[in-house]
């Protein structure tokens, strides 16, 4: 099992910066590639960013790309979403997950994650 714990979100008004962190617990962190997906009120659960074990490989929704950053700290079990240039479209909740494996082609599937965090709300005013 592996426990995750976001934390970092809050209300930020648009064209601000905020950076979530999501903490690891349970078995060994640098086995597992991570993501971040969020789900906003009404809508679907959808991808936002992906990390390898490594941190040598990263992918991003078009929506964030160039505007979101994701990052790891094995050492910390530890994994990072830097957030700029904030638009009141991504106001949601986001969730970190870990998939079930080092690396998956499929990042982008809910379906390839096993553990979820509980989510953190990110409010975003115009």
């Amino acid at each position: 099992q592996v426990q995750l714990v976001e934390s970092g979100g809050g209300v930020v008004q648009a064209g601000g910066s905020l950076s979530l962190s999501c903490a690891a617990s349970g078995r060994t962190f640098s086995n597992y590639a991570m993501g971040w997906f969020r789900q906003a009120p009404g809508k679907e659960r959808e991808f936002v960013a992906y990390i390898n074990w490594s941190g040598g490989s990263t992918e991003y929704a078009d929506s964030v790309k160039g505007r979101f950053t994701i990052s790891r700290d094995n050492a910390k079990n530890t994994v990072y979403l830097q957030m700029n240039s904030l638009k009141p479209e991504d106001t949601a909740v986001y969730y970190c997950a870990a998939a079930g494996s080092s690396g998956t082609s499929y990042y982008s599937s809910a379906s390839a994650y096993y553990y979820w965090g509980q989510g953190t709300q990110v409010t975003v005013s115009s």
